[in-house]
């Protein structure tokens, strides 16, 4: 049956597969050699992304901050609440316009009566209510109180001084409390008398938590009776506090991005709007108790709004609260040591403010590590993290075949010798057995030869020369050790992690296509030491001077002198010797060479030699560096000299390797 595929846009809705733990080992490798460090190299693919198999890209976390960034100033550019002030002032003056009017209006209708009764009372009238409103305060709070207990004669400009005062109530309460300002506008005793009980009942219960006492009222029967006055869903005390102080510290962070006069003015006005005394008190009780409760909420803030319109309070407000989230998101973003640590990030607060694109790429990113962890290629020790054996033999495959995709050859080095003799593993190959021969009968090949000589029938009879036996494969066997130059130069010139992709290429060519080599590895700066297969992608180049070829050459023959088989030793380095070790043992470097460096090292190629150790070095960095010393090293030692670049250097080795094998005599 032929599988049937359906496309459609994709909406945002639909599921990628799962991260693949290969890429994401694939997207650490090169950091991962470069720095020897794990902790360091998810750090940095957490900070530039990745790109799955899937072709979907992961945002990285500077794509992301910049995001956040850029978000912040798009909601700082909406507006500015200072021009909330003179918005307020030019709608007083409005009522105060109109009231003027309709007195002007009271007068001309009186004259126009002809009653000097009532003229001579609406003068009076007029002349008290337009004095009132002459010695009116300049500043909003006393203008407002002073129009508060003012007896209007215009009933639309009383209208629309009660409009104005339900906006600012509302807006001013919706600053800190965003379910509390309908109760506010309302003049039902009752709505009022329901937000001081439930302020009081929010505030004995704060009160009671700091002395640690049992809650009256609990959680549960506070929100039964009061659970409309605070919207969010909170589903715990903690969770309600947390809404309350994050919206406070948006309040006050708000509040003081305007200058010092503004804030007096507006706060003014606050207390004005508020006349129930009891009322105000409780917001001021709770506003104390929540900066005791949640002294770490932000508050003291400050932020400044870029826009030129005017910014209402509660929208200012809310601007406030998504910058407050924002920059708690970045904050937390930018000090996550561990993809771990992402997971304490808010998804829903990404994708309302950056979008469904990066609210995945951050939950992708927070599941980087454990991903490698379930697939068992890393591993928590303390506060490090490690690679598994696993890990290690993974990285070892992916860069084997790297190279090998690399290398354009007809066909693949088999583990074969030339020559046939005594071994265990069978070819299909047969032949006549010769005195000498294991008797390794071929039962098809002897009956059959057998029936040639004598004819068909039974039964039937055997006679030495019908013997056909199995050719066996020499068992041949290869002692190598891989030394490779880890000073300041190879990072330098960006030949390190080429050189160390090689040697996990090689470790892992050897471990797995023959198992019978040995294969030991020498890493040499000032001095040389042994390096373990595991301790391979941690491997560091040394932060000294000095390229000590005669201790590492040294180490690698006594690497190689309880070993069997044909005996090598591969030199890796983008230099000549400039170290050797003196009398005392102790390290010695001079550049450029000295003669007693040189001498002291030729000394150890000749003890090599004589040990039967072919010695074939790579060189890297021709164009920078000649080489002399290491042709020298050729001619006296037998080996190979070969001219490579980092690129070419792991297809240079392994194909030399693998030719090496085909030629090889067979083990004694």
């Amino acid at each position: 049956m032929t599988a049937r595929y359906d496309y459609r846009r994709w909406d945002g809705t639909q599921e990628f597969d799962d991260l693949d733990p290969d890429d994401l080992l694939a997207e650490l490798t090169d950091d991962l050699l470069a720095g020897g460090d794990l902790d360091d190299a998810l750090r940095r693919l957490l900070n530039a992304g990745m790109r799955t198999s899937q072709g979907e890209r992961v945002m990285g976390l500077r794509e992301l901050i910049e995001r956040m960034r850029k978000r912040r100033s798009e909601l700082l550019e909406h507006g500015d609440p200072g021009g909330e002030l003179s918005r307020i002032s030019r709608a007083l003056d409005e009522v105060v316009a109109e009231e003027r009017a309709a007195i002007d209006q009271l007068e001309a209708d009186a004259v126009a009566s002809g009653d000097d009764r009532r003229q001579q009372v609406t003068a009076d009238v007029a002349t008290e209510r337009r004095m009132a409103l002459d010695l009116l305060p300049e500043n909003l709070a006393g203008k407002i109180q002073g129009l508060q207990h003012y007896e209007f004669v215009s009933s639309e400009a009383r209208q629309h001084f009660e409009d104005l005062l339900d906006e600012l109530r509302r807006e001013v309460t919706n600053t800190y409390f965003e379910g509390m300002s309908q109760a506010l506008r309302s003049p039902d005793p009752q709505q009022l008398q329901r937000m001081r009980e439930a302020l009081d009942a929010l505030n004995r219960m704060l009160e009671q938590r700091e002395r640690g006492e049992a809650l009256d009222p609990s959680f549960e029967e506070f929100m039964a009776r009061f659970g409309d006055l605070f919207p969010g869903d909170p589903r715990s005390l903690d969770e309600l506090l947390e809404q309350l102080a994050q919206r406070m510290a948006a309040a006050e962070a708000m509040w003081r991005s305007m200058s010092p006069e503004q804030r007096r003015e507006l706060e003014a006005l606050a207390e004005s709007l508020l006349e129930d005394l009891d009322l105000r008190w409780q917001l001021q009780r709770l506003s104390h108790n929540l900066h005791q409760a949640m002294s770490a909420s932000g508050t003291g803030r400050r932020i400044r709004f870029t826009g030129s319109d005017p910014l209402s309070l509660s929208e200012a407000t809310d601007v406030a609260s998504q910058v407050a989230e924002l920059d708690r998101m970045e904050e937390l973003v930018q000090s996550a040591s561990s993809p771990a640590v992402l997971s304490e990030v808010n998804l829903d607060e990404v994708r309302r403010h950056l979008g469904e694109d990066a609210a995945r790429s951050l939950d992708r990113l927070s599941k980087l590590a454990r991903k490698l962890q379930e697939e068992g290629l890393i591993d928590q020790r303390g506060s490090a993290t490690v690679l598994t054996p696993k890990g290690v033999r993974r990285l070892g495959q992916r860069a084997l075949g790297d190279l090998f995709s690399q290398i354009q050859r007809e066909r693949m080095g088999t583990h074969q010798a030339i020559k046939s003799g005594i071994g265990h593993d069978r070819e299909e190959s047969t032949k006549p057995y010769e005195f000498g021969d294991p008797l390794n009968l071929h039962l098809t090949g002897t009956v059959t030869n057998a029936l040639r000589r004598g004819g068909a029938g039974v039964p039937v009879r055997l006679d030495p020369s019908d013997f056909e036996v199995v050719e066996t494969e020499a068992l041949t066997r290869s002692a190598t050790v891989l030394a490779v130059d880890l000073s300041m130069s190879m990072p330098m010139r960006d030949n390190f992690v080429p050189a160390k992709k090689m040697a996990m290429a090689l470790q892992t060519l050897i471990s797995t296509r023959f198992p019978r080599d040995y294969l030991g590895i020498v890493g040499f700066s000032e001095v040389a030491r042994e390096i373990k297969p595991e301790d391979l992608p941690t491997a560091m180049w040394d932060y000294v001077y000095g390229t000590n070829l005669q201790h590492a050459l040294a180490l690698a023959r006594r690497m190689l002198a309880h070993q069997y088989g044909t005996k090598q030793i591969i030199v890796v380095t983008d230099g000549e010797p400039t170290a050797h070790l003196d009398d005392n043992g102790e390290p010695w470097f001079n550049y450029p060479p000295t003669a007693e460096t040189l001498r002291r090292t030729m000394a150890e190629v000749i003890r090599t030699t004589r040990a039967g150790i072919t010695i074939n070095v790579f060189a890297l960095d021709l164009e920078r560096t000649h080489y002399p010393f290491v042709e020298q090293i050729a001619r006296v030692n037998g080996g190979r000299t070969f001219y490579t670049t980092p690129d070419a250097l792991g297809g240079y080795v392994l194909v030399d390797y693998l030719r090496r094998r085909r030629v090889m005599r067979p083990a004694v």
